[in-house]
């Protein structure tokens, strides 16, 4: 039988133990199977056996393999595609919804390390930086859209706050969200594992998913095994395939870089982010940055339409890093990675059912850690019979990418390079 270990990554290299889980190699019963291990599988399996649902977990890998290991570990309110956008897109009772769950994620998040002890370096405060006049206007304009929407903690930024928060000259301003923060991504994981396990819920990995039986009661198959159910929750996102083929037109696997230093002198990491907070700036391909536990640069940014795997990914990230802090120079780069995150069209999550027991939720477009933990709760909450907000993140519009499967990455390439451009004259 295969085994698809973890990636390298500086996550994996600082994963607290695990168990080791089994592969499905039998027939079970249950009342859900949730196919996929990352964020938005393991919410809504807690979500689901809290309130006394059996739930099976089918895992490709391992837990957190995908976009939830390897992220930039950065708790960000709200969607890839701010509430104003939902507010065009959809009704005003659907936007009124969503828009109040923007903050959720955050909070979901807290509440579970808490309730179930999940050592995962969680620290609070997130900042947004500003590189030019134009993005500080967008940032007062983001506070006011969110304040609209009862969300008080954020707090403005000028020159000489963002100077206290980040040791760089990029900056003129910024927007810090008290309710932001950053997390090891991957002890996450498999710390909402742990809890799913202590509920009684089974976890199989190494158990790819690869065909599902629709019907009145689906099964789900997988090499060795299968999984009769109740209800199906499909959580695969970029690593889901064809497995189900009304899903894949309207969304397309992106690849993101991001790097690990060595561990800095403690005092240079103290001048570098002084109150620990994230930053991410507010360019279109953004720039992302934080410290580990162990006091190294997490550095990422940029997008490879496709999810290809680039050759060489700290040519491609220490660059902005210097940017950002010369001071680092000669600062050697320890691990550099890449994982995939699915975008959508319209950047915003695509949620919905099909067949009246298949749920599914996908496309973050890069927004994830925050909104998978609230489609966790809204799918639980519709397989209880209480749809409305489940049914509100369904009724967001989705369209396939123009030219097709074969097209869509070299055309979402040329708009991000227009972006991009746009980024650098500040227009």
């Amino acid at each position: 039988m295969s085994h698809t270990p973890y990636p390298s990554s500086y996550y994996a290299a600082s994963a607290n133990p695990a168990p080791t889980r089994d592969a499905l190699s039998d027939s079970v019963e249950t009342d859900v199977c949730v196919i996929g291990a990352g964020y938005t599988g393991l919410s809504t399996a807690l979500f689901l056996l809290e309130q006394g649902f059996r739930v099976v977990i089918l895992e490709a890998a391992k837990v957190g393999f995908g976009a939830s290991g390897r992220n930039g570990g950065q708790i960000v309110n709200s969607y890839s595609r701010d509430i104003d956008t939902v507010e065009r897109s959809t009704g005003s009772n659907e936007a009124r919804l969503i828009g109040a769950m923007a903050f959720e994620g955050g909070q979901i998040i807290r509440e579970r390390v808490a309730r179930y002890s999940i050592d995962c370096d969680l620290k609070d405060g997130g900042v947004f930086a500003a590189l030019n006049s134009k993005q500080m206007h967008h940032l007062e304009a983001q506070k006011a859209l969110w304040e609209r929407f009862g969300y008080g903690q954020l707090e403005m930024l000028d020159h000489d706050g963002i100077r206290n928060v980040v040791a760089s000259e990029r900056y003129i301003g910024g927007m810090l969200d008290h309710g932001g923060g950053h997390i090891h991504p991957l002890n996450l994981a498999l710390g909402e594992a742990a809890a799913v396990e202590s509920l009684g819920g089974v976890i199989y990995e190494q158990s790819p998913a690869i065909r599902i039986d629709r019907g009145d009661t689906p099964r789900v198959h997988t090499q060795h095994g299968q999984v009769t159910a109740k209800f199906v929750v499909v959580a695969g996102n970029a690593y889901l395939g064809g497995l189900v083929p009304e899903l894949a037109a309207k969304s397309m696997p992106c690849g993101t870089q991001v790097i690990a230093t060595e561990p800095l002198d403690t005092e240079l990491a103290a001048t570098l982010l002084p109150q620990n907070y994230c930053v991410e700036d507010c360019n279109y391909l953004l720039d992302y940055f934080r410290l580990s536990a162990d006091k190294r640069l997490i550095y990422g940014g940029g997008v490879v339409y496709g999810a290809r795997d680039p050759a060489d990914i700290d040519s491609i990230i220490r660059p902005k890093m210097l940017k950002t802090f010369p001071q680092l120079q000669g600062i050697k780069t320890e691990f550099a990675w890449t994982g995939n995150f699915l975008m959508t069209l319209s950047r915003l999550p695509q949620v919905g059912g099909l067949d009246g027991n298949l749920y599914y939720s996908q496309g973050c477009s890069g927004h994830g850690v925050t909104y998978t933990h609230i489609a966790g709760k809204v799918i639980a909450e519709a397989l209880r019979g209480q749809a409305e907000r489940f049914d509100a993140f369904a009724s967001l519009p989705h369209y396939p990418f123009p030219g097709g499967q074969k097209l869509s990455a070299p055309l979402s390439a040329l708009g991000a390079l227009y972006y991009s451009l746009r980024d650098k004259v500040g227009f």
